[in-house]
């Protein structure tokens, strides 16, 4: 049987948030079978938790952003693909401030703290989301488009175009097949990106007050402005997809199926779950007795984990 599994131990990082330019501290834990994935403000009294789903979702403008009320959290994308890499079902994640620290820009510093904490087995079976039905939202205006198709894998496919010189010498076109060690090497590394002009027009209005060269790639008129310019040669496109497995794993559950993009953002992906939510047959949901019948991508996900989590394991909020 495949399980679920969430932190073997509890980590802690700090940051600095991407738009509101404060330190960021942040915890994750372990969380009981069947919790998912939630994140807590703890800079509010009493703290507020908040459900990493779909239903959550309140804004898709820059960020994925999540809320309870009038209480929002931004910015968990990066953090969620990494979940959605290292399979991890089950976490709290508490944050003493409005936004997850932007880190590097990528999901790369998340897995090390993944890495770090390790990874528990729980004695509950793990779903996958298997697609059975083609589910695509449109947008024809923008030439923008988002679908999820059937197939025996979870694979990534996407398409960026820019009317910049900058992006006509760089790759606008990858494909993933996916697995763990896919993810960390190819995906998770990869840092979001902007253009100059964009980033002091945000920073006008307030907005992207922590960004920098540190974090951000920073396109100018016709150059990468950051010293080391890409660590993959398709960093712009593979960031994309990176955005698009943490925003798909608002579904809460590990895929099987294949996800399409072209030009799509936040926006659109969230848009795409809601209407694969919204679809009759579009899904089911689907468990694995033996890991031999495991699609392949997902076959080695869990071979360094060691160690169970007593069912015991409390969550303070």
């Amino acid at each position: 049987m495949i399980f679920q599994h969430t932190l073997r131990n509890a980590i802690h990082a700090s940051g600095i948030g991407l738009h509101t330019g404060r330190s960021v501290r942040l915890s994750i834990r372990p969380a009981p079978p069947n919790h998912g994935i939630c994140f807590v403000r703890t800079d509010l009294d009493p703290h507020i938790t908040i459900p990493a789903d779909v239903e959550h979702v309140v804004d898709s403008t820059l960020a994925t952003t999540i809320g309870v009320h009038e209480v929002t959290l931004s910015t968990i994308e990066h953090l969620m693909a990494a979940f959605a890499g290292f399979g991890v079902d089950n976490a709290l994640v508490e944050v003493n401030a409005p936004e997850i620290p932007i880190m590097d820009g990528s999901a790369a510093p998340f897995v090390f703290l993944l890495q770090s904490a390790g990874l528990a087995k729980q004695d509950v079976p793990k779903k996958f989301l298997k697609i059975r039905k083609k589910v695509k939202v449109v947008d024809a205006r923008n030439h923008v488009h988002a679908e999820l198709q059937p197939s025996d894998d979870f694979r990534i496919e996407f398409r960026i175009e820019y009317e910049h010189p900058v992006f006509w010498r760089h790759a606008d076109h990858a494909v993933v097949e996916f697995s763990k060690t896919t993810f960390i090497k190819e995906v998770s590394r990869a840092r979001t990106f902007g253009f100059l002009a964009d980033y002091e027009r945000l920073k006008s209005r307030n907005l992207a007050l922590g960004g920098s060269l540190d974090n951000t790639l920073v396109v100018g008129d016709a150059a990468i402005l950051n010293e080391g310019k890409l660590r993959l040669k398709d960093e712009f496109v593979k960031h994309k997809i990176l955005d698009a497995v943490g925003d798909l794993y608002l579904l809460g559950h590990n895929l099987i199926g294949t996800f399409v993009g072209q030009r799509s953002g936040h926006t659109t992906n969230y848009e795409l779950v809601k209407a694969l939510g919204s679809t009759p047959n579009a899904f089911e949901y689907v468990t694995f007795n033996d890991p031999a019948e495991l699609p392949s991508g997902y076959s080695g996900q869990y071979d360094d984990v060691v160690e169970t989590v007593p069912e015991s394991v409390a969550v303070a909020v």
